[in-house]
């Protein structure tokens, strides 16, 4: 991380470099917060390879935190503040986090009441709880672990540490097709060239730029999308909850020129503002899209004078890996994935049967290489030497093709990950949970367009003598699990569709998704 302090190092000490809640903060400001942090964390045992769960939302804190994690060789721990005690307890449990990062009474949120589901021993692996607050009382222990001030950890003189970039720093959750969440873990140099790429490609560093932070920084697409300004000396907005009223009135108020999200945040800020043109100074909003029912969304925002660019990446390889042109017709714009922005990384297709390197629109398995790539699935070999080939290329498990131009094209994933409010997520995740409840002998999990956006819709066959109740089901994983994994709706069968094969008998995604729609439907009427 030597390379991103370098970086803010050379630029002026008052500039503003960010902005929450009415407070601005300089590059001076964050750079020593940073580094008496460091030595606050160091007091309490915090040391290289060490790792620090930060959940946290969008607040100077993150990015202060996790400089300071970087300054000690240690690893931040990403946590969405969306969790729940049985995701928390999974995340900060496996890591082997010693020190876990907090602001209890966020948004009416109790952190201290969703703690007292996490595991007892989980509870008692941590050394300490660091409690953010703002004219907060700091409880003295929470749940028997020793609890000191946000404050008072910077209180300490600053820590003369600058990183290493060979050290690991930063550990993203990312569910892929595993039962439980992969610890996507990536060193100091690979997060801060990736950074200095995206923002040399997206020139951030141009005069009047100003950065919208409205994507959650726990999450790899927001994360990028912050180090990036930060490395090019770029002003930051940071939006701690999404609103969508409130998202666009900041891109007017502040001259917000660059901004990264969903098809469902633009959506819904197009809605907010009547004006023909409401946004005059954007220049670029990179997104994602994640709802079909929004498949006009960059021809929609071309007409009210938005630029919307069709984006790739993963947690592996960074978000921001890739990007549509701005110049392309909205057609193309509309597209996952696009010319990688870094000049160093390539990417191929092969076809997952035969093996074989595949030419310009071909479908089959995309691969990627360049100086983004992970450095691992922490503490999980088998998984990394599977993801990650000898010749430097990740096999992301996306399906798509290359253009003609030296672009590619995103299509779908591999297998039958769900992607629901902006995150990756693994069906055998939310099976897992509801097949914890008394009356589920097992169940499966797709996805469904409800009221405009995707939501998982879950399948059960009964335990015996059992009678599931869906309301009862949905409680269950409300308890458990953050409100997007959450069922919109329960349905019990007698049996899963099927069909066999040379590999086994497996159950047909395709022909739940088609009952899901039926069922849904018909509920409707």
């Amino acid at each position: 991380m030597s390379r991103l302090f370098e970086a803010l190092e050379r630029l002026p000490p008052q500039r503003e470099i960010l902005r929450c809640n009415g407070r601005s903060d300089d590059v001076a400001a964050l750079l020593e917060g940073s580094a008496r942090l460091a030595t606050g964390l160091a007091a309490l045992g915090v040391g290289a390879g060490d790792r620090v769960a930060l959940w946290l939302p969008n607040i100077p804190a993150w990015l202060e935190c996790f400089l300071a994690c970087a300054r000690l060789g240690a690893i931040a721990v990403s946590v969405n503040t969306r969790f729940r005690a049985h995701e928390v307890s999974d995340i900060v449990g496996r890591s082997g986090a010693r020190v876990l990062v907090v602001w209890p009474g966020f948004n009416g949120i109790d952190f201290g009441d969703i703690l007292a589901g996490v595991a007892p021993e989980v509870l008692a692996a941590l050394d300490h709880i660091v409690a953010y607050g703002e004219d907060e009382v700091t409880p003295v222990a929470l749940h028997g672990v020793g609890v000191t001030a946000y404050a008072d950890c910077r209180t300490q003189l600053p820590h003369p540490g600058r990183g290493d970039d060979t050290a690991r720093c930063v550990i993203f959750t990312t569910s892929g097709t595993t039962r439980a969440p992969k610890f996507v873990c990536h060193v100091q140099g690979t997060v801060a060239d990736h950074a200095a790429d995206v923002a040399a490609a997206l020139d951030l560093a141009a005069p009047g730029t100003r950065v919208l932070q409205a994507l959650p920084m726990c999450g790899v697409f927001g994360f990028t999308q912050a180090l990036s300004a930060l490395v090019a000396g770029a002003p930051v907005d940071l939006l701690p909850v999404f609103d969508a009223a409130t998202a666009a009135s900041m891109v007017r108020e502040r001259a917000i020129t660059h901004m990264h999200g969903v098809d469902d945040m633009i959506a819904a800020m197009l809605a907010a503002r009547s004006e023909p043109q409401p946004f005059p100074s954007l220049r670029l909003f990179g997104y994602a899209a994640f709802n079909p029912a929004l498949e006009d969304i960059v021809a929609e925002a071309d007409a009210r004078g938005v630029t919307l660019c069709g984006l790739y990446g993963m947690s592996e390889c960074h978000a921001l890996y890739a990007m549509q042109p701005p110049r392309l017709d909205s057609a193309e714009r509309r597209k996952g994935g696009g010319r990688p922005l870094s000049p160093r990384a390539a990417v191929r297709v092969r076809d997952p049967e035969s093996g074989v390197l595949l030419g310009p629109g071909q479908p089959g398995e995309i691969e990627v290489s360049g100086p983004s790539l992970m450095l691992e699935y922490y503490d999980n070999p088998a998984a990394t030497a599977e993801a990650l080939g000898n010749d430097g290329y990740l096999r992301t498990g996306d399906l798509g093709y290359l253009e003609d131009d030296g672009r590619f094209c995103y299509l779908a994933r591999m297998g039958d990950v769900l992607r629901l409010g902006g995150f990756l997520v693994s069906p055998l995740e939310i099976e897992a949970v509801i097949d914890e409840h008394v009356d589920v002998a097992a169940s499966q999990v797709v996805a469904l367009s409800i009221d405009g956006r995707l939501r998982p819709v879950a399948f059960v066959l009964p335990a015996a003598g059992a009678v599931p109740a869906a309301e009862a089901i949905v409680a269950w994983c409300r308890e458990r699990l953050a409100g997007y994994k959450v069922p919109a709706r329960v349905f019990t069968l007698e049996a899963f569709p099927t069909t066999a094969s040379a590999n086994g008998t497996k159950i047909q995604k395709a022909r739940l998704r088609a009952m899901a729609e039926s069922l849904c439907a018909a509920a409707a009427d």
